[in-house]
């Protein structure tokens, strides 16, 4: 004979009830059989566990600490239930995102959104990088799935798969009394006698003007760098220079009069976002594996 969970959760109701009656009657089983299982119990460890009183029973100090340890074990075994339930009845997991910031602002929040309530027992985990560091966390399985912005040359990677994503636009942003505000579109290098204010250092955006400035053989003023769009836009704002952002972050800052927005007529200007995820993660061909919850979160993303 072994300890079984049935007994021990006879058990633990014997020692709460401080009755073996009691308990029977909570657990619907007859008053011989408890003392029966508590009779095997004693004589496998070989010593007491209960002793009687006036009021009915109490545990030994054997009881008492074999009370403690049923709890825990019955405790482990139930979340081992619930956890196996889950799924068994949907799609449980841990996805660990990396994604640019263009990403990250325009159209993860409604897809996460959106996945997050079709599937509530996954949780991802989503950072910031820059497209660079996507690649590289993905590829060195740091990170489960990424999105970055492609570079201008196509992209091939030999321990990625790379999946199309979304598109944008650049535009350019200014203070609505700039020279540059009377244009209702313009080519980059209008822009390039004036100050800017980019985006940190590696970024896609900050790398494209960059090399753009380069082709043209004009040096960029860049004023200052910041890590994010809403301090872009602020320093602009308040006139520290111009900025580039694509035209759907740009379109709330216009909306509420904070800068101009002109289009840029570059080819460079619209731009695909890609999703990667490593070659041996993907499993998607066999939905039944332990990578599931990334193969519907990819699915969501390549399709909404």
């Amino acid at each position: 004979m072994r300890l079984d969970p049935r007994s021990l959760r006879l058990f633990v109701q014997v020692i709460e009830t401080g009755s073996i009656a009691k308990a029977a009657e909570r657990c619907f089983i007859a008053p011989s059989a408890i003392s029966k299982r508590i009779s095997e119990m004693e004589q496998l460890i070989n010593t007491p566990l209960l002793k009687r009183n006036n009021r009915g029973v109490e545990p030994t100090e054997a009881g008492r600490v074999l009370l403690q340890l049923a709890r825990r074990v019955l405790h482990q075994l139930d979340d081992i239930y619930s956890q196996m339930h889950e799924f068994a009845h949907g799609v449980r997991g841990q996805v660990r995102m990396v994604a640019n910031i263009s990403a990250i602002c325009q159209f993860l929040p409604r897809q996460l959104r959106s996945f997050l309530n079709q599937y509530p027992q996954v949780q991802v985990h989503l950072e910031e990088k820059i497209s660079d560091d996507v690649i590289r966390l993905v590829a060195e399985d740091a990170a489960d799935i990424g999105i970055f912005t492609a570079p201008a040359i196509s992209i091939e990677h030999p321990a990625l798969h790379i999946y199309p994503y979304k598109t944008d636009r650049l535009v350019v942003i200014t203070t609505p009394n700039h020279p540059l505000s009377e244009y209702q579109e313009l080519h980059f290098a209008q822009t390039l006698g004036h100050d800017y204010v980019g985006l940190h250092t590696g970024s896609a955006i900050n790398n494209q003007i960059l090399s753009a400035a380069t082709d043209a053989n004009e040096i960029l003023r860049m004023r200052i760098q910041v890590t994010s769009y809403e301090a872009l836009c602020g320093m602009v704002e308040t006139g520290l220079g111009i900025g580039l952002m694509p035209h759907d972050v740009a379109r709330a800052y216009l909306q509420a009069g904070r800068v101009n927005v002109i289009p840029l007529l570059d080819h460079w200007a619209s731009r695909e976002l890609k999703l990667c995820v490593k070659r041996s993660n993907t499993q998607q061909d066999n939905p039944e594996t332990p990578m599931e919850a990334t193969a519907h979160l990819l699915n969501h993303l390549r399709t909404t």
